[in-house]
């Protein structure tokens, strides 16, 4: 089954991408308008996020988001059979910052959010740093999709990880140097063990490993931001938080992180994934204080 479904996602992957964003077009309006796919959700995030703006400009930032998020999907398909000089065409990236820290002798925590199109930085990044770049991954359940996005991913010399299988084999990646990419603003498991921030004005539980492996290794911390240029073409920026992250405490690390993610969402908010429930959670007084 794994090479009938490969095999038929490859065929579409050789298709033009002026094809592919007419496909992305019609599959739009039937999950916009017709199966209303997490609208609810989307909405209420925007709501929490921009109580600001009008109901009709959310409206807007809803309609974006979702072209963008169904975007992302072809382009992931894409991602198959797509030549590295073909995405380099259509990618760039801040690469000389961290390169920088690199000869400087330093690891690095390489921080993002969840953003579109993350799949181009498992070709810019391990094609243009001078160190090997790992990438922390939640595995997809269904074994055949897990297994066609762990091979285009790994393709150009991303090590990936399973975000299931990191602290057994965290040890094997920080024994040399590394830059390890992170999505740190994903939902805790448990909320009680979180760190609790003022995001976008609400108690916003964030996950400590990031931080925390940061600071117990000194590792330089960047934040990677992802910027729609147009339509298929991004540029990644990047942003130095600090070169020695043992100067400050993973609670101070995570306010840092958190107030760049709501900046880079502010800038581009359509580009954000904002079909998770990011306030699922509610603060309890036993959670402990709420870092701002």
């Amino acid at each position: 089954m794994y090479y009938v479904v490969y095999g038929f996602l490859w065929l579409i992957s050789k298709l033009p991408f002026r094809v592919l964003y007419f496909i992305s077009d019609v599959i739009y309006v039937f999950v916009f308008y017709l199966f209303k796919y997490r609208r609810d959700v989307v909405m209420n995030n925007l709501n929490i996020a921009f109580p600001e703006k009008a109901e009709k400009e959310r409206l807007k930032i809803a309609r974006q988001f979702y072209h963008n998020l169904i975007d992302t999907f072809v382009e992931s398909v894409k991602f198959i059979s797509i030549s590295a000089k073909t995405a380099l065409k259509r990618s760039s990236a801040d690469i000389d910052p961290i390169n920088e820290l690199i000869q400087k002798g330093c690891n690095i925590h390489a921080m993002a959010c969840h953003q579109f199109n993350w799949e181009y930085v498992n070709i810019l990044y391990p094609l243009q740093l001078s160190a090997p770049f790992v990438g922390v991954y939640m595995p997809i359940k269904n074994k055949i999709l897990n297994r066609i996005f762990y091979n285009f991913r790994k393709k150009h010399g991303t090590v990936l990880v399973s975000a299931t299988e990191f602290r057994t084999k965290m040890h094997q990646v920080f024994s040399g140097r590394y830059v390890l990419a992170l999505a740190a603003d994903q939902n805790p498991g448990n909320p009680a063990n979180a760190y609790w921030v003022n995001f976008f004005g609400r108690p916003t539980p964030f996950v400590t490993g990031p931080a925390k492996g940061a600071v117990k290794n000194n590792t330089a911390v960047i934040i990677a931001g992802f910027n729609r240029i147009k339509r298929g073409h991004y540029h990644f920026d990047c942003k130095v938080l600090t070169e020695s992250a043992s100067q400050f405490t993973p609670q101070e690390l995570t306010v840092m992180y958190k107030n760049e993610v709501e900046r880079i969402i502010r800038k581009d908010p359509s580009n954000y994934l904002w079909s998770h429930r990011r306030w699922k959670y509610e603060w309890k007084p036993e959670y402990g204080n709420i870092l701002d």
